[in-house]
């Protein structure tokens, strides 16, 4: 019964993103604390009714935790774009090199018109020495509001900065000066120093893409790594390897751990009366503290360490810690201090994959299978690569339905990759990264960092090896998120229970997946501000209004269809005319078809030839209000209905409309749209 009370948490929390307004909230308090209290009222007489109970008063404390969170944040956040010049304290600062700038996150500015925290990427040509936290800067820069999602199905920045936050994002212009440098008292200013610095010296040694990819682990700076190997370990089901979170805080735990218990016991007066698997917990701890911190102490990270703690616990203790309570735990600790996390990719990835792990190594059957026995080593080396296996593949199996939700695409091959990749990281990479630095202290690194390079190349070839395979990711457009929420509850209730019961969570798992599958990709899909539309064609080709568009409106265009295709030009379809203008095709769905009319220029069109057009179309799509007159027979999305809607995603058998607002959303982040 503990393993679902983060359920039950979670389920509040979810609720409260999923309703939209206050009397959907305070009706879901209402009827968790009711039906919490009538059944802990009937808690004498059986103990399924305790449990109801406890579960329904759990949840509505998941939903108010949220509301108060929340609300307590209250950002700041700019309601139109703004072009300005003020100076400001950098809070933080992250370099990319691979994309030539430096974010910086800005606090206190002196324009009073601009919100207090917000964020601004600096050219690497503009930036100057004595960015650190800690100092002001004077700047000029062109701010926007946090983006909404584009489409239906898209990635909402909007949400996650309102908890961040972060009330702007935006880029510098011209040169930036430093009004105060950063004090030197500043821990934050000295750790982000320190940090970089590491940064820069790993991937110096190393060079090129391994050396992105090492400083990465060292430090978890990121900014490093080209995108085509970042595709490459997404596609390959590796990236998890880039964030610093369970695998990279085990491994320098392990170590740390290792290192102290091995060197006390050449004492045989400590080894003989001193607690030296306490003292090695402890110093395990302490590094495992120290790594978290030093990595940028992100949110993966500190979930990380949150469970290496409670484990390093239950091993003082001499209790085995890695069992389905430590995930609870775990879990619950995240939810109560950062309950917004629940709804983000990577809370989902990486607490799925660990309760997948240790679901599937509880299991008597597993247990038997893959348990250490007096073997050969050929055996044991045999039984320890199926056990990768098996896991793997239960791992992909777990993350395969939370991938194409939240990215539209998913590895197939992640499974057969990570068999090399994980011991390859694992028990070689880090620990010789781990060398290479110390003996860097006597500089004598540069043969280990050969090696460090050297494997780090393995790894970026098996990336690039896996990616390249035909086959290699599955595609699905956006599906429903109630398919969705089957799939999961499916997967919770397969995994958290030990009976024969469990089998019964393959029926909600399979009627996700089948909804999932089902659903089809949009015909029509709209950006919540008129520029762009893209157009399905037979084929399932996508078509662009402009085909100049940019890199990111065609990569968020393609994901959220699923396809992988290159998106053409609208007026290259046969059933389509353009102009400098407009756009005008025919699109045949079902038994019927459907005209679309859309402007595509700042020039406006003859009054006559225009409300021509919007008679004969049944669809009208334009980044300007549409006069009066502009009747199409069944939608006129134009600047009017776009500002309350957002973006669209519009199928047209049988007729249907997504949108990215929903009127009354009296989410926070939402109020400041309407």
């Amino acid at each position: 019964m503990p393993l679902w009370l983060p359920v039950a948490l979670g389920l509040g929390i979810a609720s409260w993103f999923a309703l939209t307004d206050r009397n959907s909230w305070i009706a879901f308090l209402l009827t968790g604390a009711g039906l919490g209290l009538a059944a802990l009222a009937l808690a004498r007489t059986t103990r399924t009714a305790r449990g109801v109970g406890i579960f329904a008063l759990v949840a509505a404390i998941g939903c108010a935790l949220v509301w108060i969170r929340a609300e307590w944040v209250d950002t700041e956040t700019l309601e139109r774009p703004v072009v300005s010049r003020f100076a400001a304290e950098i809070v933080s600062v992250e370099h990319m090199p691979a994309r030539e700038s430096v974010r910086l996150l800005l606090r206190s500015p002196t324009d009073p018109a601009l919100p207090r925290q917000f964020r601004v990427n600096v050219d690497d040509g503009n930036a100057p020495d004595g960015l650190r936290a800690g100092a002001w800067i004077s700047l000029r820069a062109r701010l926007m509001p946090p983006p909404l999602a584009a489409v239906p199905g898209g990635y909402d920045f909007s949400q996650r900065a309102w908890f961040e936050g972060i009330g702007a994002t935006g880029r510098a212009w011209g040169e930036i000066g430093i009004v105060r440098p950063a004090r030197g008292d500043n821990w934050r200013s000295w750790l982000e120093t320190r940090r970089a610095q590491l940064a820069a010296h790993v991937a110096e040694r190393v060079g090129g893409g391994e050396g992105a990819i090492a400083a990465t682990l060292a430090t978890g700076d990121r900014g490093r790594i080209t995108e085509e190997d970042a595709e490459a370990m997404r596609r390959s089901g590796l990236a998890h390897l880039l964030a610093i979170s369970g695998l990279h805080v085990t491994a320098v735990i392990g170590v740390a751990m290792l290192l102290v218990l091995k060197l006390l016991a050449l004492s045989p007066r400590l080894a003989l009366n001193a607690p030296l698997i306490l003292i090695a917990a402890g110093a395990g701890a302490l590094t495992g503290l120290a790594y978290t911190l030093f990595t940028g102490a992100q949110v993966p990270t500190v979930r990380a360490c949150v469970a290496a703690m409670l484990v390093l616990a239950g091993v003082a203790m001499g209790r085995d810690a890695i069992t389905l309570r430590l995930v609870a735990a775990g879990a619950l600790v995240i939810l109560l201090f950062w309950p917004e996390t629940l709804v983000g990719p990577s809370f989902q990835l990486s607490f799925a994959a660990v309760t997948a792990i240790i679901a599937l190594h509880e299991h008597p059957r597993a247990k038997k299978l893959l348990s250490r026995r007096d073997e050969s080593w050929a055996a044991k080396l045999g039984r320890f690569a199926l056990g990768l296996l098996l896991t793997g593949l239960v791992v992909e199996i777990a993350l395969m339905p939370i991938a194409l939700f939240h990215f539209n695409k998913a590895g197939l091959y992640g499974a057969l990759a990570n068999i090399v990749a994980i011991p390859l990281t694992t028990f070689i990479i880090i620990p010789l990264e781990a060398l290479a630095l110390f003996l860097d202290i006597f500089g004598l690194g540069a043969p280990v960092w050969w090696l460090v390079g050297g494997t780090l190349g393995l790894l970026l070839d098996l990336a690039h090896g896996v990616s390249s395979t035909p086959g290699a990711v599955a595609l699905l457009p956006a599906m429903p998120m109630a398919a969705y929420a089957l799939m999961i509850v499916g997967g919770l209730w397969f995994c958290l229970w030990k009976t024969g019961w469990r089998f019964w969570g393959f029926a909600p798992i399979g009627a996700g997946a089948i909804w999932a599958l089902v659903t089809p990709a949009a015909d029509i899909l709209v950006t919540g501000d008129g520029r762009h539309m893209a157009v399905r064609d037979g084929d399932g080709q996508l078509a662009l209004l402009r085909p100049r568009a940019g890199d990111y409106v065609r990569d968020m265009f393609n994901e959220t269809s699923g396809t992988e295709a290159e998106a053409g030009a609208l007026e290259d379809l046969p059933a389509a005319w353009c102009s400098a203008d407009s756009c005008r095709t025919t699109i045949w769905r079902g038994d019927r078809q459907w005209r679309v009319f859309a402007t595509r220029s700042r020039y406006y069109l003859p009054y006559p030839a225009l409300v021509e057009e919007c008679a004969a179309a049944d669809i009208v799509v334009s980044d300007r209000r549409m006069p009066e007159g502009c009747t199409p027979r069944w939608l006129l999305a134009d600047r009017t209905l776009l500002r309350e809607t957002g973006g669209l995603a519009i199928t047209l058998s049988p007729p249907g409309i997504r949108t990215v607002l929903e009127p009354g959303d009296d989410h926070p982040w939402r109020r400041i749209v309407q």
